[in-house]
């Protein structure tokens, strides 16, 4: 068949007939969907409520033929010929009050840390982490990097987080293999910038300050990479709805918008830092698409964005979490990554160590926007002490790890393990594809990882025992989830 041609640059350039590309699209839909079960085996591995499995090897399934399954059958499907986003990596937060609790503690239970987070065969393989720029309310001091009034900045220095911090994050490097997505994030400029001219209670950036503190955000990343630590990228402000008694500073949609496109970004460009990513939003799920609208509209602020960070703290009034604004994002901005940029489970209480409800929180949350489009997720302090802590405004909370620093041991919450059913077996670059469960019983999500094994995550968060089949194609591997409990299934 002749082909047309055009030249462009020395470069002939042929371009398919009609019916030529129709060939290539159903040839590639059929390359892609030509996988087949039979002959795999599934290596599950569980985590379960009133039972000693904590990520578990516990079975090894095999296929056999199921063709039509009849209502009572209980099944997963998935279809590995439909894909999705791609998966960036998990995390969590390495703020002062995580690095502080970790030099605490002797080395052994130092060392045990570093695996149990970021060792991919014995731990849980995390390669994503964030850090505060300024201090946060997981700090034991207020703090900023320059002295007060310093509007040039002459006075930078980052001689605070030297001392914990800085050396908490490279022991984090080293022990994830030498590199980590490291983002960082302002809770409050300092308060000489702020029209409360106080780092807490909200307020907001006044104006004539706009390109000093975008100047802070390159003057920071230019220090810690002095220091070793490579910076991935920034989030623009932590929580920039939230009025709190802690560190915090108020934008609106339009507000941030302006900062980033007029201030930020161009700043950014000209200390030749324009390969760093930078995150908007930074807050819960409730006014996310609202934000997302203003910022993507805008052609001269999208293309500063990597993408819209969010948190999931808008339910903890007791309400359904709002899974599905993350949904209408994508839908409306695929090109847009979506990022999970901070969860923790529920305020501090030692006598909770051990509740169910606090990786169930998490399966469910990761499951969920996974399966409406997000790409990663970066859980909150990695680590906190025996109080929940330390903190300077008194709002502690639980993390998955707990290091009593009286004891020197770790106190492992079930937290740990749920999110571990992720992170352990998805691996960066992974695509999602379709798991779809027959009973709402079952949560589920599943990735097609770059080496070609698939990832199937099954969430049973009621008390009914539910023996289920994993469908593929027309094959189907019996199994059961246990009440309370998750599976990662590895074909």
């Amino acid at each position: 068949m002749k082909k047309a041609g055009i030249f462009l640059a020395g470069i002939i350039i042929f371009s398919c007939s009609p019916q030529e590309k129709k060939l290539n699209e159903e040839k590639k839909a059929t390359t892609e969907n030509d996988f087949s079960a039979i002959g795999k085996k599934v290596i599950s591995f569980t985590t379960a409520d009133s039972t000693n499995f904590r990520l578990t090897a516990t079975d090894t399934l095999e296929f056999s033929p199921m063709s039509q399954p009849v209502e009572s059958d209980i099944t997963v499907f998935v279809d590995p010929g439909k894909s999705f986003q791609s998966f960036f990596g998990i995390g969590a937060a390495l703020t002062d009050a995580s690095a502080e609790t970790f030099y605490k503690l002797p080395k052994e239970t130092q060392q045990e840390l570093l695996k149990a987070y970021f060792d991919k065969q014995s731990g849980i393989g995390y390669t994503v982490a964030r850090t505060n720029i300024n201090s946060c309310d997981f700090s034991s001091d207020m703090y900023t990097y320059v002295q007060d009034g310093d509007k040039e900045l002459k006075t930078f220095n980052i001689a605070h987080d030297q001392k914990y911090k800085i050396p908490f994050i490279k022991e984090a490097m080293s022990a994830a293999g030498g590199a980590l997505h490291l983002f960082a994030s302002p809770w409050s400029p300092p308060a000489f910038m702020k029209d409360n001219n106080d780092m807490l209670h909200g307020g907001k950036l006044k104006p004539e300050f706009y390109n000093s503190w975008a100047l802070y955000y390159t003057r920071f990343i230019k220090e810690y990479e002095k220091t070793g630590v490579p910076v991935w990228g920034i989030s623009i402000q932590n929580e920039p709805m939230a009025t709190q008694k802690w560190e915090s500073c108020i934008y609106s949609a339009e507000e941030e918008r302006d900062f980033l496109k007029n201030h930020l970004g161009p700043v950014m460009e000209k200390e030749g830092l324009k390969d760093k990513k930078i995150i908007v939003w930074d807050h819960n799920r409730d006014l996310i698409y609202q934000r997302a609208e203003t910022y993507f509209n805008d052609p001269d602020a999208s293309k500063f964005i990597w993408g819209i960070g969010f948190h999931w703290y808008e339910d903890w009034s007791g309400g359904t979490p709002m899974y599905e604004n993350i949904k209408r994002v994508h839908e409306a901005y695929p090109d847009k990554n979506i990022f999970f940029t901070e969860g923790c489970a529920e305020s501090f209480n030692p006598a909770r160590y051990h509740a169910w409800a606090l990786g169930e929180e998490y399966g469910r949350s990761m499951i969920n926007d996974f399966n409406n489009g997000m790409v990663g997720f970066t859980d909150w302090n990695i680590l906190l002490d025996e109080t929940g802590g330390p903190n300077h405004v008194q709002n502690f909370c639980f993390a998955p790890i707990h290091g009593d620093t009286k004891t020197g041991k770790l106190i492992y919450t079930n937290a740990y393990y749920y999110i571990g059913h992720f992170s352990k077996f998805i691996k960066p670059g992974a695509k999602r594809i379709i798991a779809s469960s027959s009973r709402s019983q079952l949560l589920t999500t599943a990735f097609k990882n770059e080496d070609g094994k698939l990832v199937v995550i099954v969430m049973n968060d009621s008390g009914i025992k539910t023996d289920y089949a994993l469908w593929i194609h027309g094959q189907a591997a019996k199994t059961t989830a246990l009440p309370h409990s998750i599976t990662t299934l590895i074909l």
